[in-house]
């Protein structure tokens, strides 16, 4: 399965378990630190590759240290990296991120990861591929005004498509991303995405109201699991009980194991649950990638835990 990635790179220093969060004007202490790769595009694809998928990322950094660490981390999880720009007028972005076993907070310079553009790509840039995954839609604004033709044109050339939308730091939720999704197969918001997206706080009624004909929605709700939409009704997952050491990417991870599985025909269920699986096995490490999972690691978790119900449909 050959899977192409347009998106963002940056690292990700990695501040972890605070003993109380950080005001203005106050210092707290950290029990570790980490520097890994960033990037909800870059950590998607690397899930992508670890499950056993051709994954090659297109996408640019500065010509700089950070740059050449995030193609190595890249390359070292199996990413092809032979399409990544650099450009010597930018610098590479990174996100702080300061966690605890629950949740995180983020501070992001982007940098390059707003450069990538539609104009980057022809139709000869999808030959060969499967599948096109967008993530971080409201980063990536050199990509976002020509995103919806972006998608359609590799709809045009045969691949199937998938859009995780990310957070709006600006928290407009512009009207442009609903219209995307006329181009999209696979939308990917967590909860806060998905309210922020449709104005809605009731998650069945969220999905509903974007269904459009085309896109199947998948929404990533954290320990309440996951749900979707799919031929007028409501499929849920609950979420694998773990004891996390670090979020970060968790979501991320989902993505590349539904794509893994629904890209091969897995009825929508059972790549929800494939999905919850490798989401959950991601947090047990810190980083978003060290913790990744092979598909022989995610199916034994899974096989592990069979007797548990997977989901229910309403």
């Amino acid at each position: 399965m050959k899977i192409l990635i347009a998106g963002e790179l940056n690292l990700d220093l990695i501040l972890q378990n605070y003993r109380s969060f950080p005001a203005l004007g106050r210092e707290v202490l950290v029990e570790d630190v980490t520097l890994t790769m960033g990037s909800a595009s870059a950590i998607c694809a690397c899930g992508i590759a670890k499950l056993g998928n051709a994954v090659t990322f297109v996408g640019k950094v500065g010509a700089d240290s950070w740059g050449e660490l995030c193609k190595d981390k890249l390359a070292a999880c199996g990413v092809d990296i032979s399409r990544i720009m650099v450009d010597t007028a930018l610098k590479t972005g990174i996100t702080v991120s300061i966690t605890s076993a629950t949740d995180r907070a983020l501070v992001t310079y982007p940098g390059a990861s707003t450069a990538l553009a539609a104009s980057d790509f022809t139709p000869e840039s999808f030959r060969g591929f499967q599948h096109l995954h967008v993530s971080s839609f409201f980063i990536q604004q050199g990509l976002r005004p020509g995103i919806k033709q972006l998608l359609g044109l590799a709809s045009e050339c045969g691949l199937t498509t998938s859009l995780d939308p990310g957070y709006d730091p600006d928290e407009k939720w512009g009207r442009d991303l609903l219209d995307a999704l006329s181009e999209v197969d696979i939308f990917f918001p967590n909860e806060v995405e998905l309210e922020g997206v449709t104005g809605l706080r009731d998650r069945e009624q969220a999905l509903r109201s974007i269904a459009n004909g085309r896109t199947l929605t998948v929404a990533k709700l954290g320990i309440d699991g996951c749900m979707a939409f799919e031929s007028g009704k409501i499929v849920t997952v609950p979420a694998f009980p773990v004891q996390p050491v670090d979020t970060t990417g968790a979501g991320d991870s989902f993505n590349a194991g539904f794509l893994h599985a629904w890209l091969r025909g897995a009825p929508l269920r059972d790549a929800m649950t494939f999905a919850a699986a490798c989401g959950a096995l991601s947090t047990l490490s810190s980083g978003g990638t060290s913790a990744q999972p092979t598909e022989q690691e995610a199916r034994r978790f899974l096989a592990e835990r069979e007797a548990q119900p997977i989901g229910k449909t309403t």
